[in-house]
């Protein structure tokens, strides 16, 4: 099976680090990985997104083509990366910054990502680490115990608590 999987946000909001965690999480779960990502020059505070394909086969092209998952964490994000979605794609919004939904004809999970960062661990640092844990949570793309072996193989020192709490507000979001 292959995933197709676009993270989009503003620049700082951590998507690309999270697309790179989870195609870390894929290849521990014995899979095939690509990761590739995009920003503007801004850097911080301009658009950016991430993209992974995960599949039990060979991938023989590195691009995603037509995603089975985007995840939105900025409204920005939303209108630009919501034009080539296939018709089952599963859309996951940040309520706190998407206010109107792109006009597809997915699922979409409208999850309050950034709010309950800052609420259970009191940053919105912890941000992507919870999305990561809806998508996974939604998807089951990637095993709950590689994710959080990718996690914090690539988190700093001293977080560790801290960012598997961030997996599981991530997973009880969806729950």
């Amino acid at each position: 099976m292959k995933t197709e999987l676009r993270f989009s946000g503003t620049g700082g909001q951590g998507v690309i680090t999270a697309a790179i965690i989870l195609a870390e999480a894929a290849l521990l779960d014995k899979k095939n990985a690509v990761q590739s990502q995009a920003y503007g020059p801004e850097a911080r505070g301009g658009s950016s997104k991430a993209e992974c394909i995960i599949s039990d086969d060979a991938i023989y092209f590195s691009k995603v083509t037509a995603p089975n998952v985007l995840l939105a964490m900025s409204q920005e994000a939303a209108d630009k990366y919501s034009k080539d979605l296939k018709d089952d794609c599963i859309v996951i919004t940040d309520k706190l910054f998407v206010t109107k939904l792109p006009d597809v004809k997915n699922k979409i999970y409208e999850l309050d990502i950034t709010r309950a960062a800052k609420n259970e661990l009191g940053k919105a640092l912890f941000s992507n680490i919870v999305a990561l844990g809806a998508v996974v949570g939604l998807t089951k793309v990637v095993s709950e115990e590689s994710l959080e072996k990718a996690v914090l193989n690539r988190v700093p020192k001293g977080t560790e608590e801290k960012n598997k709490k961030a997996l599981q507000v991530g997973r009880d979001l969806v729950k």
